[in-house]
């Protein structure tokens, strides 16, 4: 688009459904590229991605013409047709329904990657759960938490 400007920087989070623990470290950075070449596949620009063995998280420039929910939809079904088409896993897999999207401005862009780069650390600390709740908390979005995690078994 000529003269359309923009700088939308957000994070996404998703799950894997019911919050299993089975992305393996043995193919984690296989994953996460994949998941960078669909959002750039997009035309939008991938950061980073990474995350640990329940979840991952997605920093990403967005472009204006894309919407988000377009574009989770393409990352979360095509990701896991690539999982399940290489039988990553044992079982079928399939993402937790929904993502948390969060928008950072420039002066933002190097904490957030550092602490998307650190979640293996970070998750020695704190888990999946305590960090989406608090990142929900701190972007001050409502939500109800009975609801949060309604696909649990």
């Amino acid at each position: 688009m000529a003269n359309t400007y923009h700088q939308i920087y957000l994070q996404t989070v998703f799950a894997v459904k019911y919050r299993e623990a089975v992305i393996k470290k043995e193919w984690q950075a296989q994953l996460f590229g994949v998941i960078g070449n669909l959002i750039n596949e997009t035309n939008c620009k991938t950061l980073i991605v990474n995350g640990v063995e329940d979840h991952v998280h997605c920093f990403l420039g967005l472009k204006p013409v894309v919407s988000v929910s377009d574009l989770m939809k393409t990352v979360k079904a095509k990701s896991s047709k690539y999982i399940n088409d290489h039988s990553l896993t044992p079982e079928r897999f399939e993402w937790q329904e929904g993502y948390g999207v969060f928008s950072y401005s420039q002066s933002q862009l190097t904490r957030v990657y550092k602490y998307v780069l650190s979640q293996e650390a970070h998750h020695k600390k704190q888990t999946f759960r305590e960090e989406y709740l608090e990142l929900l908390t701190k972007f001050k979005i409502d939500f109800d938490e009975q609801y949060i995690f309604h696909d649990l078994i």
